[in-house]
């Protein structure tokens, strides 16, 4: 890992923990500002709207001006929304900066992968990104129990000081070690060509293939511990360490799916789609089990997270003249299947149909994202065309 793939990882880890940690301190943060914990959970769906909504906007805004300038204003925002959400007076305000902070949060995971795979060669674009991505899984690991046990022993108001140091070492690492021309030929072409890029079915057919996987995913993970604890019969204290192994397998996965991805990317990305299937079925079938339960959570989050390496690769090759807005509208996808991935999960529960149907939905949810998978790569055959180069 160079330094300038480091200072970026830095940065995703940063931003992946300012999103995650919330959920450890919620109770807390709703008895310090004196509403309920149902209120507080819009600090959670806020986050999500700004990375969906405000993410490709101020990516297309900022495409003219140097990356290296637009990440460490960035970082710098970011850091001074961990600042502002630490001193916050009341809910509102909080709500508010968390807010500003999703909207940098959104653009600069877009930015960042068209900055790091500008800093290696064609064969490394999966590695360069499946690097990034790492951020946000190894802000699982480390990050949100670091966040919520300084939260524990110190009140939330410290867990927003200790992720504003983090994110003030990111800012330091970028501006020390990104090179002032990374990513340079991102910043030409026209805000016409960005929407075009849009319509190419390459794009639009990983977009979709970005929503079903997550509406499979959170379908089931935003329900996770209450499915352990019920359904799988584990012990409370015993749930976060199965957690820890999904998210140590969710890290292997993504560089596993980072090195697919370099090697042969469509039939890779087709062959993990169709591996998460059969995840979804086995979670369904063996989560009474305990001991083979937890194995089947570490495997589930290694090929859940595999996935975001070719998908990711793919909509930044074929929006290579103009990756801005594509690139932006990936956490976009991820955040929209989310919140309906958490919705279905709710109505099948509010159906009486208990945790252990919720893997149905992602069985059903991948079977559609291997067939569009399918579909895609059948039609890029059948009319070949080459991969757009960067606009000069």
């Amino acid at each position: 890992m160079t330094l300038p793939l480091f200072a970026l990882f830095l940065a995703a880890f940063a931003f992946g923990t300012a999103e995650f940690v919330i959920a450890g301190i919620l109770p807390e943060v709703a008895a310090g500002l004196g509403v309920t914990v149902p209120v507080a959970g819009y600090l959670v769906t806020a986050y999500a709207a700004g990375i969906a909504i405000g993410g490709p906007l101020l990516a297309v805004a900022t495409k003219k001006y140097q990356r290296k300038t637009v990440i460490l204003v960035l970082a710098t925002i970011y850091t001074l929304g961990q600042l502002l959400c630490a001193i916050a007076p009341d809910f509102q305000f909080l709500l508010a900066a968390r807010v500003l902070v999703s909207v940098v949060h959104g653009t600069y995971f877009g930015i960042a992968a068209v900055v790091a795979v500008s800093l290696v060669p064609a064969e490394r674009r999966g590695f360069a990104v499946a690097l990034i991505l790492s951020g946000l899984t190894v802000s699982n690991i480390l990050g949100v129990p670091g966040g919520t046990a300084t939260g524990n022993a110190l009140g939330w108001r410290a867990t927003f000081w200790a992720v504003g140091a983090l994110g003030l070492v990111a800012t330091v690492a970028i501006a020390l070690f990104l090179p002032g021309t990374a990513g340079a030929a991102s910043t030409s072409g026209s805000f016409v060509r960005e929407f075009k890029a849009l319509g190419r079915q390459q794009i639009v057919t990983s977009l979709l293939i970005v929503v079903l996987v997550m509406i499979g995913q959170y379908s089931l993970f935003t329900y996770i511990a209450p499915l352990l604890r019920e359904v799988t019969g584990l012990n409370v204290n015993i749930v976060p360490w199965v957690l820890l192994l999904y998210g140590v397998g969710s890290t292997i996965g993504v560089f596993i799916g980072g090195r697919l991805a370099d090697w042969r990317l469509m039939p890779s990305l087709i062959a993990i789609l169709s591996a998460q299937a059969v995840a979804f079925g086995l979670v369904y079938l063996l989560s009474p089990y305990p001991v083979v339960m937890a194995v089947t959570v570490f495997v589930w989050g290694g090929v859940n997270f595999a996935f975001g390496s070719p998908v990711q690769s793919r909509v930044l090759a074929w929006a290579g003249d103009a990756p801005n807005l594509a690139s932006s509208l990936i956490p976009t996808g991820f955040n929209i299947g989310i919140a309906i991935g958490a919705m279905m999960g709710a109505s099948v529960l509010e159906q009486g149909l208990g945790y252990r149907a919720l893997p149905l939905i992602g069985c059903v949810a991948l079977v559609l994202a291997v067939g569009v998978a399918v579909t895609s790569h059948v039609l890029e055959l059948r009319t070949p065309r080459p991969l757009p180069k960067p606009a000069t």
